[in-house]
């Protein structure tokens, strides 16, 4: 089956792509198709989903499959929560419209990361940097589908005070997992999808497209 990832994230794309397998689902970038990013104005990770999905659906005319994603920090009253990705508006950014897509994204996530570590720099104990990454997937038919499937996934941990670990991307050099002893960012691929908050959620939605999608 085929799906529209409404996503251009290219390491997004290919995370996802790779716990689909199991079905074997081929995701296509919605960029690929010259389609722009939805826009994203609501409070909770599942409505920016849906509307993200729809979109998708909308200008493609295929089934799509939205991800909206991000890092809540007890400490912080959940921030950065949806509005993970775009955490820090930096003065810089005017300049970096004219950067590659992906170098645009390393120095986004560079800023939100410097952002994250000066507003728990008055939380310095473990105990106060409690976080968890949420996943919010819904995966739609077509953009006016009644019955979206949602599915959800958290991965709890919490909050270094420096980066550690060279892959992943956006939080996850600062996030540590206890129950595996490393960030999100030194776990190899494997092991981060079998246990990550987007690994959760895929498993609901492989089961939940298995019985109402019939896949």
């Amino acid at each position: 089956m085929e799906l529209i990832l409404a996503s251009n994230n290219a390491k997004k794309l290919k995370e996802l792509s790779a716990l689909l397998a199991p079905l074997s689902i081929e995701l296509i970038s919605q960029g690929t198709l010259g389609i722009p990013e939805a826009e994203e104005p609501h409070p909770s990770f599942v409505e920016n989903a849906l509307a993200k999905a729809r979109h998708a659906a909308l200008l493609s005319g295929k089934a799509a499959l939205a991800d909206d994603s991000g890092l809540c920090v007890d400490a912080l009253g959940g921030a950065p929560g949806v509005h993970s990705a775009r955490y820090a508006q930096t003065a810089a950014q005017a300049v970096e419209r004219d950067m590659p897509r992906e170098t645009q994204r390393e120095h986004q996530d560079a800023a939100n990361n410097a952002r994250l570590l000066s507003a728990l720099a008055a939380y310095p104990l473990p105990a106060q940097r409690s976080a968890r990454f949420v996943c919010a997937l819904v995966a739609v038919r077509h953009a006016t589908d009644p019955e979206p499937l949602i599915a959800f996934g958290r991965w709890e941990g919490r909050i270094l005070d420096q980066l550690q670990g060279q892959g992943g991307f956006g939080y996850d050099p600062l996030m540590f997992i206890p129950t595996l002893g490393h960030t999100a960012a030194e776990l190899p691929a494997e092991i981060k999808n079998a246990h990550s908050h987007r690994a959760l959620a895929v498993a609901q939605l492989l089961s939940l497209m298995r019985t109402v999608w019939s896949l």
